[in-house]
């Protein structure tokens, strides 16, 4: 039987991007004279893709809806390289080595562009561990749909998946694919860990390879 694979979300579970996500958006607001975003508050807006996040900081900044696709495109443009302050969370290139030395797939499923996921990646040495990459706009959906977790699991070849996950739409996500979902508690969840009921959880990644291990 083959290993089961691990399918990972990016942003608050391989990588703590936040503070260069706020970086960028305060470039964009302080083009435009308005303060600026913390970074609770930058983190609240996380996880559902760079357009909402753009909606979100419009919302909070009360810029009005004009201005949406010039936001949305500078911050993309921004965003493919902003890595300065982004850091891999402890312990992830040891479990990802481990995993795939124990013969488990890999890929990413994430809400960020196809494009910066990539580079974030190659950035830090991790792109070639990932047999799949599929982002936020690499689909016509994104999370909280299936479609981009069930993509992966096309590409990888195999029905037998696990997903990782820090947020409530990473744990949606799985739910609605039907797939097992593992908590990252260290990320940019807003809700307990009781509330988004995974089928495991963990603070630190020296501890996912023996739980993907008892999972099959």
């Amino acid at each position: 039987m083959a290993s089961v694979a691990v399918v990972f979300d990016l942003d608050g579970t391989l990588i703590d991007s936040a503070p260069d996500i706020r970086g960028i958006a305060n470039t964009l607001l302080a083009a435009r004279d308005l303060p600026p975003l913390d970074l609770a508050e930058t983190v609240s807006f996380i996880g559902s893709g760079a357009g909402v996040f753009i909606e979100r900081m419009r919302a909070a900044r009360g810029i009005p809806d004009s201005a949406h696709r010039a936001l949305l495109e500078e911050f993309i443009d921004r965003y493919e390289g902003a890595v300065e302050l982004t850091q891999v969370y402890p312990g992830v290139r040891s479990a990802l080595a481990a995993l795939t030395g124990a013969g488990h797939p890999l890929a990413i499923c994430t809400n960020k562009p196809e494009a910066p996921a990539r580079s974030v990646l190659a950035h830090f040495g991790l792109l070639d561990r990932f047999a799949a990459v599929v982002g936020g706009d690499s689909l016509p959906v994104r999370k909280p749909d299936p479609g981009p977790l069930l993509e992966c699991l096309r590409r990888l070849d195999t029905d037998r998946c696990l997903y990782v996950g820090d947020s409530e739409v990473d744990a949606e996500t799985a739910q609605a694919a039907r797939l097992p979902f593992f908590l990252y508690t260290h990320g940019y969840r807003k809700t307990g860990v009781t509330e988004i009921a995974p089928a495991a959880a963990f603070d630190h990644f020296s501890a996912l390879p023996g739980l993907v291990a008892k999972a099959g």
